[in-house]
């Protein structure tokens, strides 16, 4: 039975208390890095809501930011932009209408400044939220990007601009022609420790130096030539992965490739 739960705003000062993404401790690999990633963040107006159990502690989050500084490659100018949302670290607290309360934080704050609406990427599998919660609030699919991607909006008026994907994916895969490449922001925590695993791998089983981009700022990340925007590998410029990826995923990719 879970616990009595709050929704928390997380900001510098109590970062440390409820973690993000799951982590807590300096020590873990990518924490330290989301927060240092954090520092600038939260100048540019990002907010993380962090569902609280009294029981349970941290049992999902939120994290959205004004669009003109989102970290996926589209054009959301005037909206508020959700870079991530999850809910239920531990099964009890699955499906029980809590990511429902984080979304509702976002767009009670989207609209208390005025923005145009809500925009958001999805898509099915790992790493990303699929389309049925914003389905049920009243978001709807815009634009569509390779192979699975879907950028959703909620307009609090329709006659307001669409936000759009960027695009010019293949162009922009094609600068990547030589090697391995592997693309990243701390934005997201779980990379650290797989990309560290993919190099190690791939120069010690394959023979290959990987060339690792570490995104710097929104507007790198909005150039990204992956939909996803902060992770994917491209190898003689072609994308063979799209989203964060385990060691042993990244070998079985290039074992068929080499």
């Amino acid at each position: 039975m879970e616990g009595k739960i709050s929704i928390i705003d997380t900001n510098w000062e109590n970062i440390h208390d409820y973690g993000i993404c799951g982590y807590k401790s300096m020590k873990r690999p990518g924490y330290p890095e989301k927060v240092e990633w954090l520092k600038d963040r939260f100048q540019e107006g990002l907010e993380i809501k962090t569902l609280y159990s009294d029981k349970d502690g941290a049992q999902g989050m939120i994290e959205y930011i004004p669009g003109e500084y989102c970290w996926r490659p589209v054009d959301a100018s005037g909206y508020m932009f959700i870079h991530c949302i999850f809910a239920g670290f531990k099964r009890p607290y699955k499906g029980k209408g809590y990511g429902s309360l984080l979304l509702n934080e976002c767009i009670k704050d989207a609209k208390m400044g005025n923005k145009l609406g809500v925009a958001i990427v999805t898509r099915k599998g790992a790493f990303m939220v699929g389309k049925e919660l914003l389905i049920k609030h009243g978001f709807e699919v815009v634009d569509q990007a390779p192979p699975d991607f879907e950028l959703l909006v909620k307009k609090f008026n329709e006659n307001s601009p669409t936000p759009t994907f960027k695009g010019n994916w293949q162009e922009k895969q094609s600068k990547y022609d030589k090697g391995l490449t592997i693309i990243r922001a701390d934005q997201c925590p779980y990379t650290v420790k797989n990309v560290n695993e993919i190099c190690e791998s791939a120069e010690r089983e394959l023979g290959i130096k990987p060339k690792v981009i570490t995104l710097k700022n929104y507007a790198e990340a909005q150039e990204s030539p992956c939909p996803f925007g902060t992770f994917c590998i491209i190898y003689n410029g072609k994308l063979i992965a799209e989203h964060p990826i385990s060691n042993k995923r990244f070998m079985n990719i290039m074992k068929k490739r080499t």
